[in-house]
């Protein structure tokens, strides 16, 4: 209804138009002017109405032609182009043409329309209205136009039909917005579907290694020998060379190439501060060409675990392998720690019942149950080191002893590790061992003399501490001493007994006694006459009423029968004491 009478308006005005034109023609006509056909004034706006409908419907952006709507209005009729308004998510947006000074009242009165046309009060113009750009999918936005004077018919429906354009142009605007965002969310929804399907075969992938790992993993921990085979299926999956070692830094299983021959030994300070630096990290830490985890059920480092990763090819895949492995060598080692803590409590014991003396039936039979053979000769071997009297020095000293090759049961007493050794220990190889472990020389180690059965055991206890004081209080401190190497120093200070007298005189006279015996001969005894004379030959041939050159023969034949030097003064001095032992305390007895 409203075009039809703005169509009735614009002929009507059209046809007022053409009666007065044909009124003022008829003078020009009579005057004898040439006649010129008459064109509407709405023609030429009518004709820039068109080309700007064209333009609007080529314009994407909304705004744009809001713009352009807005710069025309003027152009059709007696109208100002006041503000202009796009919806957006439900509000109207307004344009960046709009005039600020009314600019808060005309926004809330257009609000106010919800959708609707309406009159609006703009300060200082007359005849105020907002004209809804309106399509299909509903409101796009306002025109908010006002009128310097009353438009005619025709310039309403120029208007009029301006707006429509406008809102048609929107529509068009609007749906190839949608389409684009379409297309955009789209594109976006597959590609996020293909970060899906990629994040899901990873997914897929790592689920399946890591069945592989576990079911690797659970295979080595039925196997029984944990620490070789979590090192060789450590390195089938990864590639890398896999190592344990113990917290000492000591390597205990190698899987893969370029081991190193010798292995180095640790040092204790640096190995400290490794487990330390690898501590404070949440999961494997690289060090230098390595990548380590600590193996360390409820919180006791018992190893360290690691991979030889000098390139630096270690990926996310690699340190799950490694975590795993460890989780499942801990409860292998801790186990093993456990077996040797029972292990040395039984051989603590039995080796504080031998010192202290225990029937020889009960002693063979705990040595045989925990693995010693007690029939062996043994040595007693005591190890005092500054500054280290507790249990982990004890398991220092079991290491060491181990490391170089020593059979032994261990124990504590006091501020000493005592060492009950199936063989003669070796002049510095246990000293020069605890020397590297500890990282310090400031220790001393007394060895007895043999002992041939488990009742000796206390009296060879009490030779190794002799040995050890007599080292302690030499000039030369540090290192070790054997008891039957000790001369003299055997029977000096208190505690000596008839045996241990017995023993230092068999010891240098023994040989020359038990040829007297079997030629009745006086061998021992003209040594003896020899240093009671001071080593005078006249004096001592006379005291024995023999020929000097009886003497002197004697004298050569006691040297090849011992085996003594005379002429070496510390075989002199201990042949001096011996005889004089013999003749004094043992009264010259066999």
């Amino acid at each position: 209804m409203a075009r039809s009478r703005s169509h009735n308006l614009y002929r009507s005005d059209r046809e007022g138009s053409m009666s007065r034109d044909s009124s003022r023609r008829a003078p020009a006509a009579a005057r004898g002017e040439p006649h010129r056909p008459a064109q509407p004034p709405t023609d030429h706006a009518l004709h820039e109405l068109t080309l700007l409908s064209c333009t609007l419907f080529d314009t994407p952006d909304e705004s744009e032609i809001l713009r352009l709507a807005m710069d025309h209005i003027a152009a059709i009729g007696p109208y100002s182009a006041e503000a202009g308004y796009l919806e957006a998510d439900g509000d109207l947006v307004p344009s960046p043409r709009n005039r600020k000074n009314h600019a808060l009242a005309v926004g809330r009165r257009v609000r106010e329309l919800a959708g609707q046309d309406g009159p609006v009060t703009v300060p200082g113009r007359p005849r105020g209205r907002a004209l809804g750009l309106r399509g299909l999918e509903g409101l796009h936005g306002y025109l908010v136009v006002t009128s310097r004077s009353r438009p005619t018919e025709a310039q309403r429906f120029l208007l009029a039909t301006l707006v429509r354009h406008t809102a048609a142009a929107l529509s068009v605007a609007v749906a190839h917005r949608r389409r684009r965002e379409a297309v955009l969310e789209l594109d976006r929804l597959r590609e996020e579907r293909a970060t899906l399907q990629r994040q899901l075969i990873a997914v897929v992938a790592e689920l399946a290694y890591r069945r592989t790992v576990h079911a690797r993993m659970a295979k080595v921990a039925a196997s029984g020998d944990a620490e070789e085979a979590v090192t060789h299926a450590l390195h089938g999956l990864t590639g890398l060379p896999a190592l344990v070692e113990d917290r000492f830094g000591r390597l205990r299983s190698w899987a893969g190439p370029s081991r190193p021959d010798p292995y180095p030994e640790p040092d204790p300070v640096r190995q400290d501060e490794l487990l330390n630096a690898v501590g404070r990290e949440a999961g494997p830490a690289r060090i230098k060409d390595r990548l380590i985890t600590l193996v360390r059920p409820h919180g006791e480092i018992l190893g360290t675990l690691a991979l030889v990763d000098p390139h630096g090819e270690a990926d996310e895949h690699t340190v799950l392998a490694l975590e795993q492995a460890a989780t499942s060598l801990a409860p292998e080692l801790a186990h093993l720690r456990n077996l040797a803590e029972v292990e040395l409590r039984l051989h603590r014991e039995l080796a504080d019942d031998l010192l202290a003396g225990t029937d020889e039936t009960s002693a063979y039979a705990r040595s045989e149950a925990v693995g010693h053979d007690l029939h062996r000769n043994h040595y007693i071997v005591v190890v005092q080191w500054s500054d280290r009297t507790d249990d982990s020095f004890a398991q220092t000293v079991g290491r060491a002893a181990s490391a170089v090759g020593m059979r032994s049961l261990l124990t504590r007493r006091g501020e000493n590790v005592v060492l009950l050794a199936d063989e003669r220990p070796h002049a510095r190889a246990l000293y020069d061992a605890l020397t590297l472990e500890t990282g310090t020389p400031s220790g001393t180690i007394g060895v007895s003399a043999r002992c041939d059965s488990p009742d000796d055991i206390p009296q060879r206890y009490q030779e190794a501490q002799r040995a050890l004081e007599v080292r302690r209080h030499s000039r030369k401190r540090y290192g070790t001493t054997f008891f039957d190497e000790l001369g003299l120093y055997r029977i000096l200070g208190p505690g000596n007994d008839y045996r241990e007298l017995e023993a230092f005189v068999r010891e240098w006279l023994g040989r020359l006694i038990d040829y007297d015996a079997r030629h009745n001969s006086a061998m021992t005894e003209t040594l003896a006459r020899y240093f009671d004379c001071g080593g005078n030959y006249d004096e001592t041939a006379a005291s024995l009423a023999i020929h000097r050159s009886t003497l002197r023969y004697r004298l050569q034949r006691i040297r090849d029968i011992s085996g003594n030097d005379l002429a070496n003064v510390e075989d002199r001095l201990n042949l001096q004491v011996a005889t004089r032992v013999w003749k004094i305390v043992l009264g010259g007895s066999g």
